[in-house]
């Protein structure tokens, strides 16, 4: 997972999810341990789809980096 983060590219929470076969949810709990434990997990990009009320529709997702 670390090194899926270090990529010049970065990973995605689904990516992550793919790769790791851990559930959404499990990545994003993880990028938290991370945070706790002083690491930088950046947001390199977001791509959103708008839907109704310019909520996030299905197809969003941010792209997250962590600095070597």
């Amino acid at each position: 997972v670390l090194a899926m983060l270090r990529r010049a590219e970065g990973a995605t929470v689904a990516q992550i999810a793919e790769a790791t076969g851990w559930a959404q949810h499990t990545v994003r709990g993880f990028f938290a341990g991370l945070k706790k434990k002083g690491h930088a997990v950046e947001v390199m990009e977001r791509i959103r789809q708008v839907g109704p009320n310019k909520t996030g529709a299905k197809g969003s997702f941010t792209i997250y980096h962590l600095p070597a």
